[in-house]
C-alpha cells in the first residue's frame, strides 16, 4: 500500500461507533454481527488509523444506565481514548430510537416529549464536552410527519427553534467551547423531515438567538437520496462559513439511506466533492457516517473502514493531478477567458453603471455561437479517474 494513501492524524478521519460497530441488523433481518463495545471500536479505529470517534449518547451509555454504571463506561472509554490517542471531536444525541420520541423530539406535539428531549440533550452535551467534543451534530430523524393532518409545520418550527435557543443559552451559561451543526434528511425514518435540505437549515439558522453558534453538517446520502447535487449544498454552506462538520458515504439516487462506503457508487461526484474540500482548505473532521455491507464480517468491517479512507485520500492525489494538468487547466482558462471588456459593469450596483449597462451593445448572435468544450474536459476527467492520464 502506497504510503500516500496511508491516513494520519492531519487528515481528521473519523467514525462513529455507529458505524463500523454497525451490528448488520436491517428493518427486513437480524444482526449478522457481534456487537463490539466502545472500548473495543476505539482500539479496531486505532488499528485501522482512524483519528478520531464520535458518538450518539447512547451508543456509549445506555438510556437505562445508572449513574454509578455510566461513570464506570465513561472512565473505561477514556482510558481507551487514552491509551490509543483516538480523539472525540463531535458528540450528538439519540432522539430517535426510544419509543418516546415516535412522534419527534423538539417538535412532537406533546410537551412532555419536547421537555424530555431538551433534558437528554442537556446530559448529552455533558458527555459530550466531557470527552472533547468540540462540535455537536443535531439530526432530527424523527422531526416530521407521515400526515399533515396532526402536526403544524408552523407550530414544529416554533418549537424546533424553541428548544436550538434554549440549548445555545445552556451552552454559553456553562462556558462550554461547543459550536452546533444541523444535519438536514429529506425523508426516512419518517414520511417527511422538516428542514429538508441544507439549504433550509441554513435559512433557519439565520431566525435563532445565536446564529453564529450554529452551522450545518450536510451528508452526501441525504442530499443524493432525493437526487440533489451535494457538492452544490457543501458549497453554499462553505459560502455562508456554515460548513462546521461533513458526513462522508455514498449513496443511490432515489433509494432508501444506504450509508455505503465513501466512493463506492458515485466516484466522480467524490472526486469533485474532495477537490473542492482540499481546494478551499476545509480544516475540519471528514466524518464517515457510513456502514460496512450486512454480509460483512470483522475482518471486512476493517476492511470497509479502511477503504473509506484510502478512496479519500486516492481522490485527493486525483485533484492534486487535475489542478497540475497541463491540458485541463488550459481548458479551464479558456472556459474562463475574460478579455476586460466587462470590467465596468462589475462589482455594486451604481447609477451610472445601470444606465452605461442599458446603453451598451451586444452581440446576442455572437454570444450564442461561443464554444465551451465542456465534453473534452469532463473526458480528461474521466480519464485521470481512470488512471489512463
Amino acid at each position: 500500500m502506497s504510503e500516500m494513501y496511508t491516513p494520519k492524524p492531519e487528515n481528521k478521519f473519523t467514525f462513529g461507533l455507529w458505524t463500523v460497530g454497525n451490528v448488520g441488523r436491517d428493518p427486513f433481518g437480524e444482526p449478522t454481527r457481534d456487537p463490539l463495545s466502545p472500548v473495543e471500536i476505539v482500539h479496531l479505529l486505532a488499528e485501522v488509523g482512524a483519528w478520531g470517534v464520535n458518538f450518539h449518547d447512547n451508543d456509549l451509555v445506555p438510556i437505562d444506565a445508572t449513574p454509578a454504571q455510566r461513570d464506570k463506561i465513561v472512565i473505561d472509554f477514556q482510558k481507551a481514548l487514552n491509551d490509543t490517542g483516538i480523539v472525540v471531536p463531535m458528540a450528538t444525541t439519540n432522539l430517535f430510537t426510544d419509543p418516546a420520541f415516535r412522534d419527534g423530539a423538539f417538535t412532537t406535539n406533546d410537551p412532555k416529549v419536547r421537555a424530555y428531549a431538551l433534558h437528554k440533550t442537556m446530559y448529552a452535551i455533558d458527555l459530550g464536552v466531557e470527552l472533547g467534543a468540540k462540535t455537536y451534530v443535531f439530526w432530527g430523524g424523527r422531526e416530521g410527519t407521515e400526515t399533515d393532518a396532526g402536526k403544524s409545520p408552523l407550530d414544529a418550527g416554533k418549537w424546533f427553534r424553541e428548544a436550538l435557543n434554549f440549548l445555545t443559552e445552556y451552552v454559553l451559561d456553562n462556558g462550554y467551547d461547543l459550536k452546533f451543526a444541523l444535519e438536514a434528511k429529506p425523508n426516512e425514518p419518517r414520511g417527511d423531515i422538516y428542514l429538508a435540505t441544507t439549504g433550509a437549515m441554513l435559512g433557519f439558522i439565520e431566525t435563532l438567538d445565536h446564529p453564529e453558534m450554529v452551522g450545518v453538517n450536510p451528508e452526501v446520502a441525504h442530499e443524493t437520496m432525493a437526487g440533489l447535487n451535494f457538492l452544490h449544498h457543501v458549497a453554499q454552506a462553505w459560502d455562508r462559513g456554515k460548513l462546521f462538520h461533513i458526513d462522508l458515504n455514498d449513496q443511490s439516487i432515489g433509494r432508501y439511506d444506504q450509508d455505503f462506503r465513501f466512493g463506492a457508487v458515485n466516484l466522480k461526484s467524490a472526486f469533485f466533492l474532495v477537490k473542492f474540500l482540499e481546494d478551499v482548505g476545509y480544516d475540519g473532521s471528514r466524518h464517515f457516517d457510513a456502514h460496512a455491507y450486512r454480509s460483512s464480517d470483522l475482518a471486512d468491517v476493517k476492511a470497509f473502514a479502511r477503504g473509506c479512507m484510502r478512496t479519500y485520500l486516492i481522490l485527493k492525489e486525483k485533484a492534486a493531478q487535475f489542478n497540475a494538468d497541463g491540458e485541463i487547466q488550459s481548458l479551464l482558462a479558456e472556459i474562463l477567458a475574460d478579455d476586460g471588456s466587462m470590467d465596468d459593469f462589475k462589482g455594486h450596483y451604481s447609477p451610472a453603471k445601470a444606465a452605461a449597462l442599458k446603453a451598451h451593445a451586444f452581440d446576442r448572435p455572437a454570444l450564442g455561437r461561443r464554444g465551451q468544450p465542456y465534453e473534452r474536459l469532463d473526458q480528461l476527467t474521466v480519464e485521470l479517474l481512470l488512471g489512463v492520464r
